[in-house]
């Protein structure tokens, strides 16, 4: 049987906080990795994650094709998952998220490899966020150029480098509130993001059905309040939870998506949050989930506190109590 040693994987978006898992997941499985980000020169954090020259960095820019091409020269299989919460100058939603999915679709169809593309759950061509339907186009343009591309939708993704849990328990250290938008009543399906690369494996592995929309999702739907509540008392901080209104959150995000670090929130943020984001009925009935490919997914709690711990007044020497 061949070596997986004889299969080479460029990853887009690499470097990133998915990304790192995928590459320590194929890593594991023996696969050589090409990782192609827009600037290599800071993707050396990845070198420990597989065995000397299993992985290498490439300069890729889903906004120039001809980078995008020369990433994927001998390639076998491509995975994108390349995508932003948030423009930024010319990384703009439809860039990146739309024209960038298809750029990469395009050099597969050319290279004559297979492909993966990690969407998100939510995704809706008539949303009334940029995000939602940029993600929509992305998936078009991938199936258009690589009909039997493998799409995976994870709902909100949750681990130790995340954006999500990390940023209000970091908004907690520094501030007295939080806020509900919309009451907190929007439900999530919190995806342990080694599940995720698990999942993008098995892909690889050739273990998922050609063409086909896999939804993952974690074991529990939990609603925002009960997720802002389980951050609150993982990291032991006694903070008010603020309802804020829908209309009020999107005029305040006017000006927060200017402002820095875990206070920043973009109007765009704010109308995704008005959509449930956990897996469908459909999904769950075609198998088309986590349980579908044999992973048991793991619960937010019992990953989260094993890095959430560094919130708390005194770290994780704290006395649950005291």
């Amino acid at each position: 049987m061949a070596s997986n040693l004889e299969t080479l994987v460029t990853v887009f978006g690499g470097s990133g906080f998915i990304g790192r898992s995928v590459v320590r997941a194929l890593c594991k499985r023996d696969y050589r990795i090409r990782v192609a980000v827009r600037r290599p020169e800071l993707a050396g954090h990845l070198q420990p994650l597989g065995k000397v020259g299993q992985i290498h960095a490439v300069q890729a820019n889903l906004r120039y094709p001809a980078s995008v091409e020369a990433a994927m020269r001998g390639a076998d299989i491509a995975i994108n998952l390349v995508g932003i919460l948030a423009p930024s100058g010319a990384q703009t939603f439809d860039t990146v998220q739309a024209e960038g999915a298809g750029t990469v679709a395009k050099a597969v169809a050319a290279m004559g490899a297979r492909m993966i593309h990690v969407s998100a759950i939510g995704t809706d061509a008539n949303s009334t966020s940029r995000y939602a339907r940029t993600k929509a186009a992305g998936e078009q343009a991938v199936l258009s150029a690589v009909p039997s591309a493998t799409i995976l939708r994870p709902s909100v993704v949750f681990g130790p480098e995340d954006d999500f849990t990390n940023r209000f328990a970091a908004l907690a250290r520094m501030s007295p509130a939080l806020p509900l938008i919309g009451g907190g009543a929007t439900k999530l399906q919190p995806v342990y993001v080694g599940d995720v690369a698990t999942a993008v494996a098995e892909a690889v592995d050739g273990k998922t059905k050609a063409g086909a929309t896999y939804e993952l999702g974690g074991p529990e739907v939990l609603s925002m309040r009960e997720i802002m509540e389980f951050i609150l008392a993982t990291t032991e901080r006694d903070r008010m939870l603020v309802t804020l209104p829908f209309a009020l959150a999107k005029l305040q995000a006017l000006l927060l998506q200017f402002a820095p670090g875990a206070f920043k929130l973009t109007p765009d943020q704010v109308e995704l949050l008005r959509g449930d984001n956990v897996v469908s009925e459909a999904a769950k009935s075609a198998g088309l989930t986590l349980e579908g490919l044999g992973i048991a997914p793991d619960s937010l709690e019992a990953i989260a506190p094993q890095y959430l711990w560094r919130f708390r007044k005194t770290g994780q020497f704290a006395q649950k109590g005291g």
